[in-house]
């Protein structure tokens, strides 16, 4: 296994911390030529050199500097996953300041609490819809926010409002400041420190108000060396590189995606290339075959269903491989999987036989053909899905880690892979699970500073002895391997005082492609009940298959067939686990869920206090 003390990156030539605005510096300067990131514009793929990169982010910097923006400062950005994200956050550590991201989907009253409560001062909005949410705050709330730079021009001609900077005239401010202070942007990153608060990334509030958590430089360096290390225990021991493909798509402004993207990109050279939206990701995906991919359990599932509607639609000879294909991968996937992730000679030569036949032309429609390192995490997934990637021969690791210690704590490895675990504690890490509260907890240089203006909270999550407390519950497997149970706050205890975990439950139902979303209820309560929300595209599919008419996703939940469908799934699930884990009770969720509703965190996850106030009726109903 590689060490800790393996470097990422050659001491910067100008002095200062290393940041990961030097380490962008240093690429432009070591390799100019080399392509950093490309965007799709009008169907065409645009390519950015590094020269051409650290151009933007110099001039960024330098405009930045120009609005008066001071060490420890705070710019926010609103926008989808695109280079300017990438150029204004890595300017703004540049200079010393600090950057909030937004999710996309954040509605008006998250973007004003946001403003409000890290003081940002420079605010990037994308277009005139996310504008727009700005002007819809309560302007005495963000009056510290000075201008306001958006990226697309479209729909501000009538706009009258001095603080609105287009992007273009933001650069040819840059362009100004360079030329009158050509050394200002270098002095600032020469007196980096590695404490400096490079990022705030806000929690996704599921028990309140958001919180700003912040990662200094030392966070961010020590996460890319554990890319780094981990790296290199894989089987081709290589760490990312510049002919490595990475297709961001994840909103970066959560900490896995700005690792699993930015950061890897800075480490080893890998091209971002960003997706034009998530719901192109599947497209996206296909065209540009990446080899390094990250995704949250969410779009594996999505991915798993696709499969299974296409083979559905597809012709009798080509259903009739697909489906030998797919036995033949169940039986690989197993043999894996009991074998620690590692072929028997059954199950390779299993592979060879159908990978001509099958696998090869599944991972080419997927997208993943060509990918050496794919990995889940952020939330758990059903070790059924797993598998069947395994089957098909594409390799997916799930890991672990969160926001506060910078997404290190846990990595399932080649050949010591344990299905069901999120994989062993990092090299070199502080990893531990509190004998008396199960709760993991980890001590190492990724755990952050503390929380924006919450000490209080920041104290609550450490422990006396320096510890992080990370509210997820933990069980050693085999005393090398750590599995999630649940989060501390969502176990569930029964009326008849039995501990229960609901996401195994859930993650179960979730694992057919059937099933989109799923809540265990059972707090307090007799008996376990569920609330269930359908895959539209895969139940419409399969509705559209049987002849069974529907007009809209509400009608089709109430169709006979479907609720038949869903007990089915219900009841190959409760024959997984214990009696009293049995769900008794379902009751199907009468819309898709939505974060601009409430319903959902930003990063997808169900907001179950949200959930239960929505849908009481529902769930009484069950009682």
């Amino acid at each position: 296994m590689a060490v800790v003390e393996d470097r990422v990156s050659p001491t910067p030539t100008t002095g200062g911390a290393t940041t990961v605005a030097s380490l962008a510096r240093d690429w432009a300067q070591r390799d100019p030529g080399h392509i950093a990131f490309r965007e799709k514009s009008y169907g065409i793929w645009e390519e950015f050199t590094w020269e051409e990169a650290w151009e933007l982010i110099e001039l960024s910097a330098h405009a930045l500097l120009e609005l008066g923006v001071d060490v420890a400062d705070r710019v926010s950005i609103h926008a989808e996953d695109r280079p300017e994200w990438v150029i204004v956050d890595i300017a703004t550590v540049a200079i010393r300041a600090t950057t909030v991201g937004m999710y996309p989907t954040n509605p008006a009253a998250e973007v004003e609490y946001t403003l409000s409560d890290s003081g940002a001062v420079i605010h990037i909005g994308e277009d005139q819809e996310q504008v727009d949410k700005v002007f819809d705050c309560d302007q005495d709330k963000i009056s510290q926010v000075r201008k306001v730079i958006y990226l697309e021009p479209r729909g501000f001609s009538e706009y009258d409002d001095d603080r609105l900077i287009f992007w273009e005239a933001f650069l040819e401010m840059g362009r100004k400041h360079r030329a009158a202070n050509p050394g200002a942007v270098a002095d600032r990153m020469a007196a980096a420190q590695d404490d400096d608060v490079m990022t705030f990334v806000y929690t996704s509030g599921t028990t309140g108000p958001p919180k700003g958590a912040m990662l200094t430089n030392r966070n961010s360096m020590f996460a890319i060396e554990k890319i780094i290390a981990e790296s290199r225990a894989m089987p081709d021991g290589k760490p990312p590189n510049k002919s490595d493909q990475i297709l961001t798509y994840l909103p970066l402004c959560h900490v896995a995606e700005r690792i699993f993207s930015t950061w890897t990109m800075l480490a080893g050279g890998p091209t971002l290339n960003f997706a034009e939206s998530i719901e192109t990701v599947a497209m996206n995906l296909r065209e540009v075959q990446p080899t390094l991919f990250f995704a949250v359990p969410r779009i594996w599932e999505r991915v798993h269903a696709g499969v299974l509607i296409r083979g559905g639609d597809s012709s009798f000879f080509k259903k009739m491989w697909l489906n030998m294909g797919m036995k033949a991968a169940d039986r690989i996937g197993k043999a894996k999987v009991a074998n620690g992730g590692n072929h028997t000679t059954s199950s390779r030569i299993q592979h060879a036989i159908f990978y001509p036949l099958v696998f090869r032309a599944l991972q080419e429609r997927v997208g993943l053909r060509h990918c050496r390192r794919a990995a889940s995490g952020a939330a758990p997934i059903a070790p059924e899905v797993l598998q069947f990637f395994m089957g098909i021969g594409i390799e997916v690791f799930e890991l672990y880690g969160m926001t506060e210690n910078s997404a290190v704590a846990t990595v399932n490895y080649p050949g010591r892979l344990k299905l069901g675990t999120v994989g062993e504690a990092y090299d070199g890490i502080g990893l531990r699970i509190d004998e008396e509260t199960g709760e993991i907890q980890t001590k190492h240089e990724g755990n952050f500073l503390g929380y924006w203006q919450k000490p209080e909270k920041t104290a609550e999550t450490f422990t006396e002895d320096g510890w992080l407390k990370t509210g997820d519950v933990g069980e050693w497997v085999d005393g090398t391997h750590v599995k999630i149970v649940d989060r501390m706050k969502d176990i569930i205890i029964t009326s008849g005082g039995k501990n229960i975990s609901p996401s195994e439950i859930e993650n179960s139902l979730k694992a057919s492609p059937f099933i989109k979303e799923a809540m265990v209820i059972g707090d307090g309560r007799k008996y376990l009940t569920a609330l269930v929300g359908i895959e539209l595209d895969t139940v419409g599919n399969w509705a559209l298959r049987k002849n069974i008419p529907y007009t809209t996703y509400r009608d089709l939940t109430e169709k006979a067939e479907v609720l038949e469908l869903v007990q089915k799934v219900v009841d190959e699930t409760n024959e997984k686990f214990a009696r009293v884990e049995g769900i008794k009770k379902f009751a199907m969720i009468p819309k898709e869920l939505d974060h601009e509703d409430g319903e959902l965190t930003a990063t997808q996850k169900l907001k179950r206090s949200a959930m239960t106030d929505l849908f009481g009726d529902l769930v009484e109903s069950m009682y």
